[in-house]
């Protein structure tokens, strides 16, 4: 695994496909800054120009990765393959995405990032307004382009719409598999909800902090966190968005968050979330950055660098406990009784069914993602059309968590990742907190003053941990295949649900 390994000569097939994708890298990075501009700066008038820019570069991106001569390239390098792990494994990679490209024509390419664009432009509006009909032609258009590429893609991988799809975001991931595992924790999670529910009901109720808290004390509060957790801010910046989220590239890393002046308790976890994606960017292997290799693997092991710190280490009672003093400093309010170790550490165990995925606690949140998982599942084979969803988003909630929204804007409209054009997506976010608490699990073992040295402030045992085995491995391995190595067992529901009994069922 060296990831300092040399290049290959400069004259040989290889060698010309790393000169391409670096190309293709580049380009990638200046569209995912300019994304990260028109969710934190770009003025709503720019919204055209702006779409205009994003598909000319994407377009430039298919066109360099289908150029004819690629292909020709890869063939005549894998027909002599390097003998170096990292320089073979980009090889695979380098197929595996232009295989991708070459399933979608460019007009296609061009006019999935229009609308995509687009509608993401006018959910910002909709949302805001509560009126799903003004978002629904430009979505209803979306979601035919986004079912054109899937119909397309599968003929190319030979798998089904929904799978061509997840490959965007799981490399080999499969519906199949997501099945299996998400079974299994419908078959453990409502049981489990209600003897905590019950056990919480008979203990002393967490109290919310009482704002106003200001948007300055929230940001210099999460900013403290920010640098306890190892973020560079020579290379990343925090700002605030109306989704948060984590764009631009290894060596400028944005993430955001948003505030609420009444309670600063979500918004400084979604900081910390985000913080999880940033340390994975930074730590992914400086050699390979702007090769297929060099990039995260997926987004179920993206969003377990995100959640084993989120909801592992900083809802650990040691980290809270931490967290009190820094909250009473920051707010200058050292005798608020809401702000004690103990009654922040029952308000981040607090679990209840809520209307917000993002807001959920972690015993309820996978059953936030069923719900999408099944409706985006729907969408894509076209058993449920844009005018039906909001029907369907309200009996789901209801039949999983026993809630109904009482409006789309806290409904089907609350994620920007359809509106985006993104399915296939939402699974990994509970794949990825399997693997949080899979990781975790196995980092304790290896590390067996970890939750002290959380306690104190000391992430770099964890992180340090998390570089050697996930971060540095960038996209050398699988999923699974890094699962393995790093905890012995490919992911699996078994540590989530041991760690839900052990962390809110302590004595049962």
């Amino acid at each position: 695994m060296n990831a300092s390994a040399l290049p290959p000569r400069a004259n040989d097939p290889y060698a010309r496909l790393e000169q391409r994708f670096r190309r293709i890298a580049h380009l990638g990075g200046a569209a995912a800054i300019l994304d990260w501009d028109s969710a934190v700066m770009m003025p709503p008038g720019g919204a055209e120009a702006r779409g205009n820019q994003l598909s000319a570069l994407k377009l430039t991106m298919h066109e360099l990765i289908t150029d004819p001569a690629v292909g020709d390239l890869l063939d005549a390098a894998e027909a002599a393959p390097p003998n170096d792990p990292w320089c073979a494994a980009n090889l695979g990679l380098m197929r595996r995405q232009w295989r991708h490209a070459n399933a979608l024509p460019a007009d296609l390419v061009e006019a999935l990032s229009h609308a995509g664009h687009a509608c993401e432009m006018t959910w910002r509006a909709a949302r805001q307004a509560d009126d799903f009909k003004s978002l629904a032609p430009s979505f209803g258009h979306l979601l035919g382009l986004v079912r054109q590429a899937a119909t397309a893609k599968a003929e190319a991988f030979g798998t089904s719409r929904y799978d061509a799809l997840l490959d965007e975001y799981e490399p080999g991931g499969s519906s199949a598999v997501i099945d299996g595992l998400f079974a299994e924790l419908e078959a453990e999670l409502p049981d489990l909800l209600d003897r905590i529910m019950a056990a919480q009901a008979s203990a002393p109720a967490a109290e919310v902090p009482e704002g106003p808290f200001s948007v300055e004390a929230q940001t210099a509060l999460g900013r403290r966190c920010l640098g306890l957790l190892g973020f560079d801010a020579e290379h990343g910046r925090l700002d605030v968005s109306l989704h948060p989220f984590t764009g631009g590239v290894p060596d400028d890393v944005r993430i955001t968050t948003r505030y609420a002046t009444s309670d600063f308790t979500r918004s400084l976890m979604g900081t910390i979330h985000e913080t999880g994606h940033a340390l994975y960017e930074r730590g992914l292997p400086l050699r390979w950055r702007d090769q297929p290799v060099g990039q995260a693997r997926g987004m179920a092991l993206h969003e377990s660098q995100s959640l084993i710190l989120e909801m592992q280490a900083c809802r650990s009672t040691e980290f809270v406990r931490l967290l009190a003093g820094l909250a009473q400093e920051g707010f200058g309010r050292a005798d608020d009784r809401t702000l004690q170790p103990d009654n922040l550490v029952r308000l981040y165990r607090k679990v209840q069914p809520g209307l917000i995925r993002v807001d959920a606690d972690e015993v309820t949140y996978p059953l936030h993602v069923i719900l999408r998982y099944r409706l985006e599942r729907a969408m894509i084979d076209g058993s449920l059309e844009i005018p039906d969803l909001p029907g369907a988003w309200r009996e789901g909630m209801r039949d999983l968590l026993g809630i109904v929204p009482p409006d789309d804007r806290d409904g089907c409209m609350q994620d920007i990742h359809w509106p985006s054009g993104s399915f296939g997506y939402f699974p990994t976010y509970t794949m990825g907190a399997l693997g949080a608490a899979q990781l975790f699990r196995a980092a304790r073992v290896a590390l067996p003053g970890l939750l002290d040295a959380i306690g104190r402030g000391d992430f770099q045992p964890l992180v340090g941990w998390l570089r050697q085995h996930v971060h540095g491995i960038g996209s050398l391995d699988s999923t699974d295949g890094v699962m393995t190595r790093a905890t012995g067992a490919p992911l699996g529901t078994a540590a989530f649900l041991a760690h839900l009994r052990g962390r809110y069922l302590p004595t049962a």
